[in-house]
């Protein structure tokens, strides 16, 4: 298949074009090659590749940044996936747009599903959602693959923050009341490639299994790598202020890909191994 796949540089998109490539014939772009939030440029690009399948994980990440820059996060966020979902429709191809759990507000008591009503809290997750929304109003040939805690060895990500804490300082301090499920790029990335072909459109959630705190991934992160004699402190949430607000309990259950029979996605525990082994980082 001829694959069109945004945010090529990003950490997602690194290891999908990578994965993805193995099979297909991917066509990576950045914002140097194409700016989404240009309708007409857009339309012009799409229209020239006439991909089969468009994959769309080009997004404003920096959850953070977004209370400050709302114009850019919706641009990016939300326009961006409305002109790509326009584009998908006009040359008849299915497109794969992926969001996160910023959708929902955290103030669950159980993981959530992909029929539960989602209800963001900041501008991050709002934006996303709007960004899912225009989707879903744009063309009918749309998969919604939910992520949530991802990490990758193409980019800037938790674990290799706090391996880098923990070795220059000897201590680190976590949260221990934010939950949720860390998920490796590749996995996300495996299966977006199982999807390719099908038409099983909707809305997916796409995690690693096993459901735990910051502080506990912090704790598995530790323990995999091989450090020894790191001082690890459990915090709250309220300690350490931030801008955006985090949602507080929100694994994303894979619902939808058991009730169609999809494979279940593999322990964190077994991600982190690999992720661990492929970027050196095990003593």
């Amino acid at each position: 298949m001829k694959v069109l796949l945004t945010g090529a540089k990003g950490m997602l998109g690194t290891d999908m074009a990578a994965v993805l490539g193995q099979k297909h014939d991917v066509t990576g772009i950045d914002i140097a090659d194409l700016d989404i939030t240009n309708l007409d440029d857009t339309l012009k690009f799409v229209k020239n590749i006439k991909p089969d399948v468009i994959i769309n994980p080009a997004a404003f990440t920096q959850v953070d940044m977004c209370e400050t820059e709302a114009d850019t996060a919706y641009r990016v966020n939300s326009i961006g996936a409305r002109n790509m979902a326009i584009a998908a429709n006009e040359v008849n191809s299915p497109i794969i747009h992926i969001s996160t759990d910023y959708v929902f507000d955290g103030n669950s008591k159980i993981p959530y599903t992909e029929f539960d009503t989602p209800n963001p809290q900041s501008v991050y997750g709002k934006s996303k959602l709007a960004g899912e929304n225009y989707v879903k109003s744009m063309t009918n040939k749309y998969f919604i693959f939910r992520i949530q805690w991802l990490y990758g060895k193409n980019g800037p990500n938790f674990v290799k923050t706090i391996l880098r804490i923990a070795k220059e300082k000897g201590r680190v301090t976590v949260v221990n009341d934010q939950i949720g499920k860390p998920t490796y790029t590749k996995d996300v990335a495996a299966a977006v490639l199982s999807f390719l072909g099908k038409g099983d459109y909707g809305t997916y959630h796409v995690t690693n299994s096993g459901i735990v705190s910051w502080y506990e991934f912090t704790a598995e992160i530790l323990k995999q790598s091989g450090l020894k004699n790191v001082e690890l402190l459990p915090c709250t949430t309220a300690e350490f202020p931030r801008p955006a607000k985090r949602p507080a309990y929100a694994p994303l259950d894979n619902y939808c890909l058991r009730l169609l029979g999809y494979a279940q996605m593999r322990p964190f525990e077994e991600a982190l191994g690999d992720y661990l082994t492929e970027t050196g980082e095990v003593s």
